[in-house]
């Protein structure tokens, strides 16, 4: 409705503007067009004056003009047929030579009074002495009817083509805007628990169309937030009951053994199940503030990431079953979060030294504008089908392997990639002929 009103009322006004132009137009055109036959018919009769061949009767050119020449004494010398035997109607007198054009209101024709168009030219009269004055009087008459008869015609045909102009464009805007409603109530009509549904997208790639297949991408990134949203709390419960489960189950047996049991034992064994549970709820926040947007770029102090590798080397090596290999790490200054950092190469490190068979290797190398640390074990590998899912959140490919077994949350190496990414690096697997191949890319600091 008000696409149809600013439109309708925009068009009237520009028709009637333009019919205001129309109209002052043509009169111009009207009137100039007489005044050539006018200024024409002067300068003839003005000729024929100096000649001394004036004629008594001039033909008329129309019933709408009429000539009269008076001379000095204001007597009528000729006249065209239609005021012959009249008496002067015009009294001014132009210098010789000079045409000039007056318009005169009130000019008795018949029994009207009309407004004339009066061009005169004075020249000298052959036939005697003195001056005698040219008078060709164009009526206005004609200009105004026809005027009067467009004006006439566009009252009534301006108001019906803005109707018809209202009424074309209520049915062109509404077709056009129909499956904006019909994206609207679709919308509408999706809940959370209906997030699949998709709004209908028209044909062609005009702005409705272009607006139907964003707000579709829009539902679709919704759904996989939903979606994901409500994996990542099933498998956060998931995660947590497995250690809750184990402390009530151990405190449980200590009760009913309670003569019996080792309690400095059941102690250690309960510090490690809650020392697992804080880092997975580290993870977890970890993660959540990551989805957030609260972790946000990381911070930009000096850090040596050798260092940091060598210290989670000796911290995995106490009590390890693997051999850990780090001839191959140098000198590698990055800028960063020294504490992400950590947990980058110490999450990198400890998912080398759950799956290698008897070894992980660690080396650092700078490359032109980056620093490459790579972290490689030879244990079973990951299937090139699997390097981009493994880092996923709770993705672990040996699905049948217990935590206590050696199983990780799935947690660990969608850390690093999280961080990798914070730090403006990426982390990816890499082809190994034995094993796997971890390859984390930092930016190396500008000097």
């Amino acid at each position: 409705m008000r696409t149809t009103i600013a439109a309708t009322v925009v068009v009237a006004l520009s028709l009637i503007a333009g019919t205001w132009l129309l109209l002052l137009t043509l009169q111009d055109a009207l009137t100039r067009s007489q005044d050539v036959s006018a200024r024409t018919r002067a300068r003839d009769v003005a000729s024929l004056v100096r000649a001394g061949t004036l004629p008594r009767s001039l033909a008329p050119t129309s019933d709408d003009s009429f000539v009269q020449v008076v001379d000095g004494g204001g007597a009528v010398r000729a006249a065209t047929s239609n005021v012959l035997g009249r008496s002067p109607a015009f009294s001014f007198r132009p210098v010789r030579g000079e045409l000039v054009v007056r318009t005169v209101t009130g000019v008795r024709d018949d029994q009207d009074l009309e407004d004339y168009r009066v061009w005169a030219l004075r020249a000298r009269d052959g036939d005697a002495d003195g001056d005698a004055t040219v008078y060709v009087a164009t009526s206005l008459e004609s200009v105004s009817d026809t005027v009067a008869t467009l004006r006439s015609l566009l009252v009534v045909g301006v108001p019906l083509m803005t109707m018809l102009l209202g009424a074309v464009t209520w049915k062109v805007v509404g077709r056009a805007l129909r499956p904006v409603e019909s994206i609207r109530a679709e919308v509408a009509d999706i809940s959370e628990s209906r997030l699949s549904r998709r709004v209908p997208e028209p044909a062609g790639g005009d702005e409705i169309a272009q607006l139907a297949r964003t707000m579709n991408q829009m539902l679709d990134r919704l759904e996989t937030a939903s979606r994901r949203q409500r994996a990542f709390v099933s498998d956060a419960s998931h995660e947590l009951q497995s250690p809750l489960t184990r402390l009530r189950t151990r405190l449980e047996v200590a009760l009913s053994q309670e003569p019996s049991t080792d309690w400095d034992g059941l102690a250690r064994d309960l510090l490690a199940d809650g020392a697992e549970m804080e880092r997975l709820v580290r993870d977890l926040l970890f993660l959540a503030r990551e989805d957030e947007r609260r972790v946000g770029q990381a911070p930009d102090d000096l850090v040596d990431l050798d260092d940091v590798v060598l210290e989670e080397v000796a911290r995995v090596r106490v009590g390890s079953r693997v051999q850990v290999d780090a001839l191959g790490v140098s000198a590698a200054p990055v800028r960063g979060s020294r504490e992400q950092l950590v947990q980058l190469v110490r999450n990198l490190l400890e998912n080398a030294e759950r799956h290698a068979r008897t070894q992980v290797q660690l080396s650092i190398s700078s490359r032109d504008d980056r620093v490459e640390l790579v972290v490689a074990d030879d244990g079973p590998g990951v299937p090139v089908e699997d390097r981009d899912r493994i880092f996923d959140r709770f993705v672990r490919l040996d699905e049948s392997r217990a935590r206590d077994a050696g199983g990780g949350s799935g947690l660990g190496l969608s850390i690093v990639a999280t961080i990798a990414r914070r730090h403006g690096g990426t982390c990816e697997v890499m082809d190994s002929d034995i094993g796997a191949r971890f390859v984390v890319h930092l930016p190396r600091p500008l000097d």
